[in-house]
């Protein structure tokens, strides 16, 4: 019997708010002496009362919109109960039955095209401690404890690991457009986790169990973690094994996952509304004004680039992946427009150059393409007399060709270059040399 995959994603991302989520330590930890940001409200001490973090409330809600995410009227905190050594109230602030931003999607590239990722919402909570683990000894470190964390959950809508990793780019992309958190999967600002079950190939409905994989900080390991897992679930199947709701790790040494604990299941954590923080009411006006001055999107930019510019897709994609770099194209294009330059040669010079976006004037981008494009020989009868001469100085790399080793038109190409002075308009070399090397074949 075949099998086909059921996944949902969880990803958690750490807001880069100045404090943390419910009392004023500082939330910049990373790489701080250990449990030296931290007081009582984040440590849990007796007595010791939270209070919102509006600024954080506010990107969580940037996050919800920008997912098409419904923003609801109102939200309320709830503690989730559970004893683990890095949670030192013995519950985690979050929210269950009323998150800020529900039933949003976005779109990615799935096998067939563009396929629609549905949300099931994205909410606001705290980050918990960090466990380190030396010899027989574990320590821990609350620098970390109480910093906003904002979760966003997706329905079971992926197939397989390239629909996983297109979203967990583009999510990392949209963080980092919006300005709401460096999404530094090293440092652990943003982290994956992965629901993933089998059911038989056709079948509709859901399968009784999901298997979840925790805490996986790259994009690589996720791939990996889910590819086993998958392999793991149906081998199991086959062997006649009743699948059960679980938590694995990644031993990315081993290259396995492996047991962590049963799942527990939402009434396990005794879930009940924070008494110690109000609800939450959004302003709707608010919410369409936070709407409104969303930033143009990494994947609308790209299209754009393409439509308007006519840039090509792959090329665009790149352009748009980071905020500087666009900012950069963009700045150097209305210039560059004046000036006669071909907006995809803009954009190959900095693909190709990546020119320092801090130190590099729009003047200097220009005059190096102008320098490049002056004198470029692209006229076939000029191309074909140095192609031809490439040939007669180099007859081994010819009968490589013709005798099936096609890399070996790269030599030509190089050849040719050379006799250029690297003036030969390589895009029309290539496919003159191969129709020369053909046509003289025998």
């Amino acid at each position: 019997m075949n099998y086909s995959p059921v996944i949902g994603l969880e990803v958690h991302v750490e807001l880069n708010t100045k404090s943390k989520m419910f009392c004023r330590c500082s939330a910049d930890y990373f790489g701080k002496e250990p449990n030296t940001h931290t007081c009582p409200i984040c440590l849990g001490l007796p007595g010791a009362l939270p209070y919102i973090n509006k600024e954080a409330i506010v990107n969580c809600i940037k996050i919800g919109l920008a997912l098409n995410c419904k923003v609801n009227p109102t939200s309320l905190f709830e503690r989730k109960n559970y004893f683990y050594p890095d949670l030192a109230k013995g519950f985690q602030i979050s929210q269950y039955r009323y998150p800020l931003c529900v039933e949003g999607w976005i779109e990615i590239e799935g096998k067939e095209g563009v396929k629609k990722i549905r949300i099931n919402r994205a909410h606001q909570e705290e980050d918990t401690g960090k466990l380190t683990h030396i010899s027989s000894e574990t320590l821990i470190d609350f620098n970390r404890s109480g910093v906003p964390l904002v979760e966003i959950v997706t329905e079971p809508d992926f197939t397989d690991v390239e629909e996983i990793r297109d979203y967990a780019k583009k999510l990392q992309q949209m963080f980092r457009y919006l300005g709401v958190s460096n999404a530094d999967m090293e440092r652990g600002d943003m982290r994956l986790e992965a629901n993933i079950s089998v059911r038989p190939e056709g079948s509709e409905e859901l399968p009784p169990y999901r298997v979840e994989l925790k805490n996986i900080n790259s994009f690589r390991f996720m791939v990996a973690a889910v590819e086993y897992e998958i392999k793991r679930q149906i081998a199991a199947i086959e062997a006649g094994e009743k699948l059960s709701q679980e938590t694995r790790g990644w031993d990315e040494d081993k290259k396995e996952t492996y047991l962590q604990r049963s799942k527990e299941e939402a009434h396990d954590y005794r879930y009940f509304p924070e008494p110690d923080l109000p609800e939450i009411k959004n302003d709707m006006q608010n919410v369409e004004k936070l709407k409104a001055q969303l930033p143009e999107l990494p994947w609308e930019k790209a299209k754009r680039y393409q439509d308007e510019l006519g840039i090509k897709k792959i090329d665009a994609g790149i352009i748009s992946e980071d905020k500087k770099n666009a900012q950069l194209f963009e700045e150097v294009l209305k210039q560059a427009q004046k000036e006669g330059i071909n907006p995809q040669d803009l954009a190959n010079h900095i693909i190709n150059k990546r020119p320092n976006v801090d130190q590099t004037s729009t003047s200097q981008i220009i005059e190096n393409i102008k320098n490049k494009t002056i004198g470029v020989i692209g006229g076939d009868s000029e191309l074909e007399e140095l192609a031809k001469q490439a040939m007669e100085q180099d007859p081994k790399a010819v009968e490589d060709f013709r005798g099936g080793k096609e890399n070996s038109i790269q030599v030509l190409i190089g050849a040719v270059m050379r006799l250029s002075s690297g003036k030969a308009n390589v895009a029309k070399l290539k496919p003159l040399l191969t129709k020369l090397l053909l046509e003289n074949k025998n």
